[in-house]
C-alpha cells in the first residue's frame, strides 16, 4: 500500500482467480495517520482474464471517526460482469452513455451489441461534424455538447437530419423547441398519433354534438367550438404526456434546495408505464408503478384547467343568451369547479388507464417483425385502437356526469 496525493489511498490486493468470490468485506491496516473519513475505489485486475472491475468501498474504522491500525473495509458498489463469460462492462457499468437515449442506468457487452443493433454505432464528435456538414445542417448546442461528452447514436442524428429535410415548419419547430424534436426522435409516428387522436375525438365530439343539438347546433355553435377547442387542447396533452423522448446527452442532477431529491426521482421516471428500454434507459417496476401515479396527477390538472376554462365559457355563452332571450326549454346550466373537477377526476382514473394501455400495446405492434416490414400495419393499429378508446370514453363520461349530477 502506498499514499498518493492527500485524500487517495493506492494499494493492491491480492484476488481470487474467480471473481464471484471476491469478499464483501476486507480487513486491511492502515497506518493512524488519517484524520478523516474516506471513501475509495479499488481498481483491480483478474490473472484470467484482461479486463478491470471496479469495486467502491467505504471505510468503517475500529476506533472512532479516524482510521486506526485495524479498518473494515465494505463494498457498496460492485460492478460484476457476466460470469459465465467473465465479460466486462466496457467502460459503461452503471453509468448512462447520454449518447441519445440515456437517462437510467445498464449497459453491458451484450446490451452495447442490441444497442449498436438497433440504434446504430456510438458516432464520436468528428464523425458527427462531418455528416452534419454535408447535409448542411447545424446541431442544436444540447446535441453538440453530447456528441463532445460522450457520442451520438447514429439512428438519433440521420433522425434529426430528416426532420431538418421535412419542410421548413417541422424544421423550425424541432430546431427551435427541444420537448418536440425529442419525442419525434424517439417515435417517428408521433405527430401521426397526436393527429389521428384530434381527428378521431373531433369527427366523435361533432358528431355527438349534431345528435344532442339537432336544429339547435348552428345556434349553439359557440358552444359547440369551445368544448371542440378544449377537445384538441386535452388531446395533444393526452398523447404528448406519454411519448417516449430521446434523453440527449448528460442528464442534469438538482441539487440543494427542498424540492431537488423529487425533481431528479421525477426525471427519472419512465415517460408512460409500459414504456420500452432505450440504450442507458431502465426502468424498475416501482418506477414504472410511480409513472402511472406522477401522470395521473399531470393527467388530473390539465382536466380541471380545461375544464374549467372551457366549462367556464360555455357557462357564460349561455348566460348571455338567456338574458337575451329565455325559455322552458332552457336546459340547466352546469356547475362550473363541480364540472371542472370530474373533468379532473376522469382524466386522472380513466384516460390515464386508458392511454397507458393503448401506449403499451402500439409499442408492442411497432416492435413486430410484421409491423417494421410493413409500417402501415402499427398505422392502421394506431387508428384502430384510438376509434374505439374514444367511442368508449365518451360513453364512460356521460356516465360518469350523470352519476356525479354534473349533466
Amino acid at each position: 500500500m502506498a499514499l498518493s496525493p492527500p485524500g487517495f489511498v493506492v494499494m493492491k490486493l491480492n484476488e481470487s482467480s474467480r471473481r464471484n468470490e471476491l469478499p464483501k468485506q476486507l480487513m486491511i491496516k492502515f497506518k493512524p495517520i488519517f484524520n478523516y473519513k474516506l471513501s475509495i475505489l479499488l481498481h483491480s485486475r483478474n490473472p484470467s482474464s484482461p479486463r478491470n472491475t471496479l469495486h467502491v468501498y467505504k471505510f468503517k474504522s475500529s476506533k472512532s471517526d479516524n482510521l486506526g491500525s485495524m479498518s473494515t473495509v465494505t463494498a457498496v458498489f460492485d460492478s460484476k460482469p457476466d460470469r459465465e463469460n467473465d465479460g466486462g462492462d466496457d467502460g459503461n457499468g452503471k453509468f448512462p452513455p447520454g449518447n441519445g437515449g440515456g437517462g437510467g442506468g445498464g449497459g453491458g457487452g451484450d446490451e452495447d451489441d442490441h444497442d449498436e443493433k438497433e440504434f446504430g454505432p456510438l458516432m464520436k464528435f468528428e464523425e458527427v461534424m462531418k455528416v452534419a456538414e454535408s447535409n448542411g445542417v447545424s446541431l442544436p448546442e444540447d446535441m453538440l455538447e453530447a456528441a463532445k461528452a460522450t457520442g451520438l447514436r447514429k439512428l438519433v442524428l440521420t433522425r434529426y437530419l430528416d426532420l431538418q429535410k421535412s419542410g421548413w415548419v417541422l424544421s423550425f419547430l424541432t430546431r427551435n423547441f427541444a420537448m418536440l424534436r425529442n419525442r419525434l426522435l424517439a417515435d417517428p409516428s408521433f405527430l401521426f398519433k397526436v393527429g389521428t387522436e384530434i381527428v378521431i375525438d373531433s369527427c366523435c365530439a361533432t358528431f355527438a354534438e349534431v345528435q344532442k343539438r339537432g336544429k339547435d347546433f348552428w345556434n349553439e355553435f359557440e358552444l359547440y367550438a369551445a368544448d371542440l377547442l378544449v377537445g384538441i387542447v386535452v388531446d395533444v396533452a393526452l398523447v404528448g404526456m406519454l411519448a417516449p423522448y430521446a434523453r440527449i446527452g448528460k442528464q442534469s442532477v438538482a441539487s440543494g434546495g427542498l424540492f431537488s431529491g423529487l425533481k431528479n426521482s421525477v426525471a427519472a421516471l419512465p415517460s408512460s408505464v409500459f414504456e420500452f428500454e432505450r440504450p442507458g434507459c431502465s426502468f424498475s417496476v416501482q418506477q414504472r408503478l410511480a409513472t402511472y401515479f406522477y401522470k395521473g396527477l399531470l393527467y388530473g390538472s390539465v382536466g380541471f384547467g380545461c375544464g374549467l376554462i372551457g366549462q367556464g365559457i360555455a357557462n357564460m355563452i349561455m348566460n348571455a343568451k338567456r338574458r337575451m332571450h329565455t325559455s322552458e326549454g332552457d336546459v340547466k346550466v352546469p356547475p362550473l369547479v363541480q364540472s371542472a373537477v370530474l373533468w379532473g377526476v376522469f382524466l386522472a382514473v380513466s384516460s390515464n388507464t386508458r392511454y397507458q394501455i393503448i401506449n403499451g400495446m402500439e409499442s408492442l405492434v411497432e416492435a413486430s417483425p410484421l409491423a417494421k416490414q410493413v409500417p402501415v400495419v402499427a398505422m392502421a393499429f394506431t387508428v384502430g385502437v384510438r376509434f374505439a378508446n374514444n367511442i368508449y370514453g365518451g360513453m364512460q363520461f356521460v356516465d360518469w356526469a350523470r352519476w356525479s349530477g354534473v349533466q
